[in-house]
């Protein structure tokens, strides 16, 4: 939940390499709209957010479902600081920062608020059929392992991060491989091809097809 797109990857790059599913946005409705969906653990926020005042999304993480909220700001007043801390953020970032600073301020306030020493455990769909265990880096379907490149693996795990939502091409790409392969985003048809045919019979179902605008995971996650 950040504006700034370089800062968006370098952030989601550093905390996936800690283990960590990671969806982003640089819109604070869609901030607000992935928290009203629930499944997220902790949030990483900028309350400099183009089209919603960052407090708002702060205020809606630390309402009912309590997520977890870690501030970025360019905002380094105490003031600033103590307002965003009174609103409930659990820690305060301020701009500009180390990407390896951030995930660790991640990993002690999941530590704190969840009671976990890491990573959460394999994410379970569809009634236990798939499942993906991020920090270990497996996945299985129906009890068999999939053997996937680390590409299909990459696509697997961004459409789980969100069941449901439908990913353009572009936004796989740069979750995939990185902003850097702007332009190279069909590509991705022939990673899903390769995909499915690994998931087997379900592949379709699983991977499903938005004609005209990208893809999406055809299962929902067990609560």
């Amino acid at each position: 939940m950040e504006d700034e797109k370089d800062i968006r990857e370098l952030l989601r790059r550093y905390l996936e390499r800690a283990g960590y599913g990671v969806v982003t946005t640089g819109s604070g409705a869609e901030a607000l709209r992935l928290i009203d969906a629930g499944g997220i653990d902790l949030a990483v926020l900028d309350l400099g957010l183009p089209d919603v005042d960052g407090t708002e999304v702060l205020r809606a993480a630390r309402g009912e479902g309590r997520v977890p909220v870690v501030v970025l700001t360019a905002r380094s007043a105490v003031e600033d600081r103590i307002y965003g801390l009174e609103l409930g953020a659990d820690d305060y970032v301020v701009k500009p920062f180390s990407p390896m600073e951030v995930t660790l301020r991640v990993q002690a306030v999941l530590n704190r608020t969840c009671g976990d020493a890491g990573p959460a455990k394999a994410a379970s769909y569809s009634g236990g059929r798939l499942l993906i265990d991020e920090a270990r880096h497996e996945a299985s379907l129906d009890g068999d392992r999939l053997d996937l490149t680390l590409t299909e693996w990459g696509l697997l795990t961004a459409l789980a991060s969100i069941p449901g939502r439908v990913f353009s091409r572009y936004e796989l790409i740069n979750r995939v491989r990185g902003y850097e392969f702007a332009g190279y985003e069909r590509t991705i048809d022939s990673h899903v091809k390769n995909l499915r045919h690994k998931l087997g019979l379900s592949g379709a179902d699983i991977v499903q097809t938005v004609l005209g605008v990208g893809y999406r995971l055809g299962v929902g996650r067990d609560r």
